[in-house]
């Protein structure tokens, strides 16, 4: 089986393997998703208890509705626990389940609408759930269904339980002020927040079960983005940002009042970048804030504590993953548990962190490691760049106690890239040649820029290359260059694009190709090629379109063609607002690929007509801008399709590797 056909078949190698990892709060069993094998979609629950060292199904999606002649395509999608892991709420054909994890006990739960997101309160007691986004409803141990809140034309999510089950803090969206478009192959309009218009109006609130109703208060006009919001131990936590995200502030929220008290304060010149799973309170109580150290030489992504430094200014962390007890030491010192780099930033490793900037790695493989963590269980899943598959491994303290059962298929490849750091800004690289290339054999090039900025490209994870070795077996030496914009390195290399993306990122991939060309004699830099999904499309077009001489064809997967279009966060992070200096719409004006002159390399545009956030309107504008200039162009369409990122793989790959293969003809 091809790979194209063999990724849309097992969701890219997915089928089969351990995902949603959870280990309750007693630390006595650990939950995940998992589909039955291979080339199965319909995921189950499942449960390992650590003492027995056995796994158990919990809830089969072909069993949880009688007389359903086969289970749903992708079956149970996502669940929530309450905080000792015994309790599980799910939804399975917009219906409610609520799992006892210890005894396995699967009831249906009756309710007053179609079920979305439900989670259990802490207790296990209630559940809350969302209504056709527009409502928020808890069903009582008794069965009554109460409606919490809800209003016609009004969105309610992203909400969260009190730590004793009695309140909701819950986030209403009002998107009333945003412009309506018509989707182009559906009877049906969406809103569109673009680059300097309006934007919806979100609101917290803070709703107890006996019908209160408390305003959270903050500056909503000054700060109208909620970027994180926590209520666990202690009182509710938020991350409130301003619209071009250079200032933001962490406040904890009264649950009484909903006053709100400043705990930090974020900023930078080009934008701020939260740190994943914080803010949260410290078992001390100070509250853990992620942010940015940027003077006496250090450049790093940190955590601190009331102001305090608790990890080593050398690191990167990308996750606050929680709290595990400290061997040996009295209870009420737990240790930090993270995700962070740790020098190349093409591996991800779990670190504990023992406070005074003392930070010890738990994982030592190459690779790309994420944890979970519940009472005092660790579990770690572990992507190799030598081996298929993550691997799932339970600890406690130091001691291997259990590991996850996977049964995801085999690829049939097996990508062997070479990394490296090139040019004197030691830019990530990746140089993946055919299985069976002759050295000596020159070969052209596929520039695979990814899904651009923002995004790595060069990780040490075999999954990531299976796509890439598929292209690189029909004659090409496929490089992959993480320019500046791109994490995981320090947040200086991260954020020099502000303003200047097109700019820096063309100059990256240009110099990096010339430099692995001098390590890499086979590369032949007359024949190259470019791919790229959104950003990455939009940054394979440019070059195609403006250096000719270096990129002969591209081909861009739903394109970002006029960055006025664009989502408004994402291009005011990059951009700023379009009427700011140094003149109204001049940034924006030179990242538009609209209006260019033609040049000789063709490109293919591969769009979505369903897409309501890269909407149609990108691919469509640039088709008709590029027919006008007399550039050679081939437009692909897909009806009914969003993003196009899983299950498109058997239709499209085959197409862009023809039209690569026509244009830049393999070895």
């Amino acid at each position: 089986m091809d790979y194209p056909e063999l990724a849309d078949r097992t969701d890219r190698l997915r089928h089969g393997a351990p995902h949603a990892v959870a280990v309750g709060g007693d630390g006595a069993r650990v939950s995940f998703l998992r589909t039955p094998g291979a080339t199965s979609s319909a995921a189950g629950l499942w449960t390992y208890t650590v003492a027995s060292g056995a796994e158990r199904l919990v809830a089969d999606p072909g069993r949880l509705i009688e007389g359903e002649p086969e289970p749903l395509p992708g079956g149970i999608r996502a669940y929530a626990t309450d905080t000792a892991g015994r309790i599980a709420a799910f939804a399975y054909a917009e219906r409610l389940f609520r799992a006892d994890l210890a005894t396995g006990e699967v009831v249906e739960v009756v309710t007053e609408a179609p079920v979305t997101a439900p989670a259990p309160d802490p207790t296990g007691t209630r559940i809350a759930y969302l209504a056709g986004g527009t409502a928020l409803r808890v069903v009582g141990p008794d069965g009554t269904d109460e409606l919490l809140a809800g209003e016609p034309g009004v969105a309610w999510g992203d909400y969260r339980w009190s730590p004793d089950g009695r309140t909701i803090l819950a986030r209403r969206t009002d998107a009333g002020r945003l412009p309506r478009l018509r989707a182009v192959d559906a009877d049906h309009t969406f809103t569109l927040a673009r680059p300097g218009g309006p934007l919806p109006r979100a609101t917290l609130h803070l709703l107890d079960l006996d019908g209160g109703w408390v305003d959270v208060h903050w500056d909503r006009e000054t700060y109208p983005y909620v970027a994180a919001a926590r209520w666990a131990d202690g009182g509710p936590l938020i991350t409130v940002l301003r619209r071009l995200q250079q200032h933001g502030l962490v406040l904890s929220v009264d649950p009484r009042t909903g006053e709100t008290q400043v705990h930090a304060e974020l900023a930078d010149a080009r934008w701020v970048e939260p740190v994943a799973g914080t803010p949260r309170h410290l078992p001390d109580g100070r509250v853990l804030v992620g942010g940015e150290l940027a003077h006496d030489g250090y450049d790093a992504r940190c955590l601190f504590a009331d102001g305090s430094l608790l990890t080593p200014p050398g690191l990167y962390v990308r996750r606050v993953v929680g709290v595990l007890p400290r061997l040996g030491s009295p209870a009420g010192t737990p240790d930090l548990i993270v995700e962070a780099t740790d020098g190349d930033p093409a591996e991800q490793h779990v670190l504990r962190i023992r406070g005074g900037a003392d930070a010890v790695r738990l994982t030592s493989a190459p690779g790309r490691h994420v944890a979970a963590v519940g009472g005092d269980l660790l579990a770690i899943g572990s992507a190799s760049p030598s081996a298929d598959g993550t691997t799932w491994t339970l600890y406690r303290g130091e001691s291997r106690v259990g590991a996850l059962t996977s049964h995801a298929t085999a690829p049939g490849l097996a990508p062997a890239p070479v990394l490296d750091r090139v040019t004197d800004r030691a830019l990530p690289a990746g140089v993946l040649y055919p299985a069976r290339h002759v050295t000596g054999r020159r070969l052209p090039v596929l520039l695979d820029v990814g899904a651009g900025p923002g995004h790595q490209s060069v990780l040490a994870d075999r999954a990531a290359w299976l796509e890439r070795q598929w292209f690189a077996d029909a004659g090409y030496a496929v490089v992959s260059v993480d320019g500046r914009g791109t994490p995981g390195v320090a947040p200086s290399f991260e954020k020099v694009v502000h303003r200047r993306l097109a700019d820096v990122l063309l100059a990256d991939q240009a110099d990096a190709l010339h430099a692995l060309a001098g390590k890499h004699p086979d590369l032949d830099l007359t024949r190259v090629a470019a791919r790229g999904t959104g950003l990455g499309g939009w940054l394979a077009l440019l070059a195609a379109l403006t250096r000719p001489d270096l990129v002969r064809c591209a081909v861009a997967r739903t394109p970002v063609t006029d960055w006025t279009l664009a989502p408004n966060d994402l291009a005011e992070r990059y951009l700023g607002l379009p009427e700011e200096s140094p003149g109204p719409g001049e940034v924006y004006d030179r990242h538009c690929l609209l209006g260019l002159p033609a040049s000789p390399s063709p490109v293919l545009l591969v769009h979505g007509l369903a897409d309501e956030t890269i909407v149609p309107a990108h691919t469509l504008d640039l088709s008709a801008s590029l027919l006008a200039a007399g550039h050679p162009h081939a437009v692909l369409p897909v009806r009914g399709a969003g993003a196009l990122t899983d299950g498109y793989d058997a239709l499209l790959l085959p197409q862009e590797r023809a039209f690569l293969t026509a244009h830049v003809p393999p070895a």
